[in-house]
């Protein structure tokens, strides 16, 4: 067992947000309210669902500087979708403590304001390898929450499954010195792939109960077009429910707020929570607020997209006005009409050559 000290908590209650302030919707009535901001395509690990290492080698080609949005342009593109009705901002990436100035960055989108007042939620998604050194900077710039990504607890799988050296006890400790910062919520996703890091359900649920942070299983999904996704290497978020309930049961929990994409349930014996995200099995496009900018300023309305439904950057650098790239923003989202999840067993769905996930984030 890694020797890392988290500080017992008693789990957060519902937090409902307030999403009440879109003013565009899609074909499917859906509002748009979350923004997803990859701000690199780099990443430190090689986790074979996302970036294998077969096809982002050594000889891989990144997005040069020069293509890569600034930080100024990314909070001014921010701040037309805040006005636009969205409420949550999420930085991923890649990995996003890779990108420089990232601090800089998440203070200035802290700083946002809604055409009410109110404040916007700003979030990262991490693999935690750089965050023991970052996690200070990072809460004084304004970021309140944070979720890690960890596969496994057990170092030969954690190392098999991100194709690294990385040990487990950096992310823990990662972890762990964002909790003892203070983060308003931390949460670790585990991508569950049969035959490959199943047997570790138990023990990272046995590792993160009664220690306030918060652990969701995700399906492992067909993100991209080169991580040779088949439905038999999907573990169904109920058996991973019911597994970990036979051994410390769990009650379903009312969602925090609409829209939210994890099914939450709580340990009887007052342990914390874990939610489970079944974009496979359990599908959720009718309620998907989310919509993604690259790392080189393209919009996608879907993680399963094939192509850009905008290019911001291209408007950025013409010189057009907030309002027209606000025009460009509601346009695309308007005539949104995704739902692959929905449709992955067509023929037509799996053929499609869909965009990577380490370019428009998760």
């Amino acid at each position: 067992m890694h020797a890392v000290k988290f500080i017992p908590i008693k789990a957060a209650g519902t937090r409902l947000r307030d999403f009440s302030g879109s003013s565009v919707y899609d074909k499917s009535s859906r509002p748009l309210l979350d923004l997803r901001i990859s701000v690199t395509d780099r990443c430190n690990l090689r986790c074979t669902y996302c970036m294998p290492r077969e096809i982002f080698d050594k000889n891989h080609i990144y997005l040069p500087r020069k293509e890569l949005l600034s930080l100024e342009e990314i909070v001014r593109v921010a701040a037309v979708f805040v006005r636009l009705g969205v409420r949550k901002i999420r930085i991923t990436g890649g990995e996003p403590l890779l990108r420089r100035g990232i601090e800089n960055l998440i203070e200035k989108l802290a700083k946002l304001k809604t055409p009410e007042g109110g404040s916007v939620e700003i979030a990262m998604t991490s693999n935690g390898v750089l965050l023991s050194n970052k996690a200070r900077a990072l809460k004084d710039a304004g970021l309140a929450r944070i979720t890690v990504s960890l596969d496994a607890i057990n170092d030969a799988i954690f190392q098999r499954m991100s194709d690294s050296d990385v040990q487990v006890k950096t992310i823990l400790d990662g972890i762990a010195t964002a909790q003892q910062l203070g983060f308003e919520t931390i949460k670790v996703n585990m991508v569950v792939k049969r035959g490959v890091n199943e047997s570790e359900i138990l023990p990272m649920a046995r590792y993160f109960r009664n220690t306030g942070v918060i652990l969701r299983f995700i399906e492992y999904m067909d993100v991209g077009s080169s991580n040779g996704w088949v439905m038999d290497d999907v573990v169904p978020a109920q058996q991973i429910v019911d597994l970990i309930s036979r051994h410390y049961p769990l009650v379903s929990k009312a969602a925090g707020f609409s829209g939210e994409v994890a099914k939450r349930w709580a340990y009887v014996d007052g342990g914390g929570e874990i939610g489970v995200i079944a974009s496979v099995t359990q599908v959720f496009c009718h309620t998907c607020t989310r919509i993604r900018l690259s790392t080189d300023g393209k919009l996608y309305t879907c993680l399963f997209a094939e192509h850009s439904n905008a290019d911001l950057r291209a408007l950025l650098r013409q010189g057009q006005t907030d309002q027209a790239i606000s025009e460009a923003i509601a346009d695309c989202w308007q005539d949104r009409g995704d739902r692959y999840s929905e449709l992955r067993n067509e023929a037509s769905a799996l053929s499609r050559n869909k965009i990577e996930m380490s370019y428009i984030g998760g």
